[in-house]
C-alpha cells in the first residue's frame, strides 16, 4: 500500500510543469500551526476550508518542517484506511493499522498523524475524541474540503470540546504581497495604517496596481503559483475555471440529486446577485417563486463548504452586533474575489485599467468580504429604515467599527454619516482607492490596506 503516493496534487494537474509547487507561499495559518504543537493541548487539530485553499499543503509543510515524519492518509481516496475505522476506533488499535499500512511509526511528539479528507470517512472524525481522552500525547491533524457540511449534517458525531478548529481562506492581500516578494511593502502598508500617515506616491501607485492585479488573480494557492510561473493572467484563469468546476462536481458528489440542484442554482446566481444595486440576496432571481424555504439549505451548504461568504444584515449597530442579526436577509459573496470575476466574466482590462464599470462596485465589496473573513470577523452591514446601507459593521472588542466601501476616488456617501450620527462609533474606515488620511475620527484607508483592519 502506497501511502506517500496517495496525493493526487502534483498529478492530477495538466499543467504542472508550468507552476513552481515546491515554491513556498509564506502563509499566517502557520503561526497557528505552530502554537497547536508547541501548547500540547493534548486535543485533534481540524483544518477547516473551501477546496484548493491550501489545507494539504500547509499541513504537509508543517509537518515537514517541525516532526521528525508525517503519516499522510487520504481518507477519500484510501479505502483501506477508511476500513479501519469501521470497527475499534480506540487509538491503540487505529495506531497499529496505520504503522503497519504506512510502514513506519508513529511516536508520540515525533509524528504529525495527519488525516486528509476526513469527511469522506465519519468514524473517523469521531475517533478523534478518543485520540484526545486516551492518546494526547499523539499530534494528529485532520482535514477536509468539505468539513463544514459534513459537520453540519445531523448524523455526525462531532467530538465537541474535544478538538481545537482552524479555519483556512485563500491568501488575503498582505499573504499575496509576500508571495509576490514584497514583504517591504506590505511592511511600509501596515506602517502607514498605524500612524495613518500617507505613502510616498510611488508606492501609493505599486500598491493599487498590485491591489488591482491580485482581484483577477485572487488568493487561491494554485492560482497564484500559475500566474507567477509565467506572468500570465491566462494561466490564472484556467485553474480558476478547474476550481469552479470542481466546487460544481462537489455539488453532485455530495448533495442528493434534488438538492444538488438547488445549490447550483443559488450558486449559480451569485454574480447576478451582486450586480444588483440592492445586493441583497433575493430568492427570486434564483427561481421564479424562490424561498426560504426551497433554498435556505443551499444557501447554508455553499456557506459551510467555504464556497460563499455571508454576510448578515443588523439594524441597530449596539454591541454585541451579533444579537441584533436579522436572519432573513443577508447578502452572499464568493469566498474568493479572482473566482468572482472568472465567474462574472468581466474583463481583465477592466479590472487593471481601473476604468469605469457598474459590476466594479461589487468586485471591490467582495474583495473587502474576503479580507475581513480572513481575519476572523463576522461578516454584517447595516440598513436603515429610511434605505440608508452602510457596506460593514465590524466589531472589534468593545468597538464598533464601521466601514464603507468605494471602488474608486470618488468617495461622497450619505450612509455613512447617517450611521455616525445614529451610533457614534469608535471610528469610522472609508476604503477607496485614496491614500492614508485621518478626519474627525474618519480614516481614509486604501483598499490595498483592508488586510491591515
Amino acid at each position: 500500500m502506497e501511502w506517500k503516493k496517495s496525493i493526487p496534487w502534483k498529478k492530477s494537474i495538466p499543467w504542472k510543469k508550468s507552476i513552481p509547487w515546491k515554491k513556498s507561499i509564506p502563509r499566517k495559518a502557520e503561526a497557528q500551526l505552530t502554537d497547536w504543537r508547541l501548547r500540547k493541548s493534548g486535543k485533534a487539530l481540524l483544518v477547516n476550508g473551501a477546496r484548493q485553499v491550501g489545507k494539504t499543503y500547509i499541513l504537509r509543510k508543517f509537518g515537514e518542517e517541525q516532526f521528525e515524519n508525517t503519516v499522510y492518509v487520504n481518507l477519500e481516496t484510501n479505502l483501506a484506511a477508511a476500513s479501519y475505522f469501521a470497527g475499534d476506533i480506540s487509538p491503540k488499535k487505529i495506531l497499529q493499522y496505520l504503522e503497519v499500512a504506512a510502514g513506519e511509526a508513529i511516536r508520540p511528539g515525533k509524528t504529525l498523524l495527519f488525516l486528509d479528507e476526513i469527511q469522506a470517512c465519519e468514524r473517523a472524525l469521531t475517533a478523534l475524541k478518543y485520540f484526545s481522552e486516551e492518546a494526547p500525547e499523539y499530534h494528529v491533524v485532520a482535514a477536509g474540503s468539505l468539513l463544514g457540511v459534513a459537520i453540519h449534517r445531523e448524523r455526525y458525531s462531532f467530538p465537541v470540546g474535544k478538538v481545537e478548529s482552524l479555519v483556512l481562506y485563500p491568501l488575503d492581500f498582505e499573504e499575496y504581497l509576500w508571495a509576490r516578494g514584497k514583504h517591504k511593502l506590505a511592511e511600509a502598508i501596515r506602517n502607514a495604517y498605524g500612524s495613518m500617515e500617507a505613502l510616498p506616491d510611488s508606492l501609493h501607485l505599486a500598491a493599487t496596481e498590485l491591489y488591482r492585479e491580485y482581484l483577477l488573480v485572487g488568493g487561491m494557492p494554485a492560482s497564484v503559483n500559475a500566474f507567477m510561473a509565467n506572468d500570465s493572467f491566462l494561466d490564472a484563469a484556467l485553474v480558476q475555471n478547474d476550481i469552479l468546476d470542481n466546487y460544481i462536481a462537489d455539488m453532485a458528489k455530495y448533495a442528493t440529486n434534488a438538492d444538488s440542484a438547488k445549490i447550483r442554482a443559488c450558486y449559480q446566481s451569485i454574480p447576478a446577485q451582486l450586480a444588483k444595486e440592492n445586493k441583497k440576496f433575493q430568492y427570486k432571481i434564483v427561481q421564479k417563486g424562490g424561498s426560504a424555504a426551497i433554498f435556505g439549505a443551499s444557501i447554508e451548504w455553499l456557506n459551510f463548504a467555504g464556497i460563499v461568504l455571508k454576510c448578515q444584515r443588523i439594524a441597530q449597530a449596539y454591541e454585541p452586533i451579533s444579537v441584533y442579526a436579522d436572519l432573513s436577509a443577508f447578502k452572499l459573496y464568493m469566498g474568493d474575489t479572482g473566482l468572482l470575476v472568472t465567474k462574472a466574466g468581466i474583463s481583465g482590462q477592466t479590472i487593471l485599467s481601473g476604468e469605469g464599470n457598474l459590476f466594479m462596485g461589487a468586485v471591490t465589496e467582495n474583495y473587502v468580504a474576503q479580507q475581513l473573513a480572513a481575519k476572523g470577523y463576522p461578516l454584517y452591514y447595516w440598513e436603515s429604515a429610511n434605505a440608508a446601507e452602510l457596506d460593514f459593521v465590524l466589531q472589534k472588542e468593545n468597538q464598533i467599527i464601521a466601514i464603507e466601501v468605494k471602488k474608486g476616488e470618488h468617495v461622497r456617501s450619505r450612509s455613512l454619516s447617517v450611521f455616525r450620527d445614529a451610533y457614534q462609533p469608535a471610528y469610522a474606515i472609508r476604503l477607496s482607492l485614496k491614500n492614508f488620511g485621518e478626519k474627525d475620527g474618519l480614516k481614509s484607508v486604501p483598499l490595498y490596506a483592508a488586510f491591515c483592519i
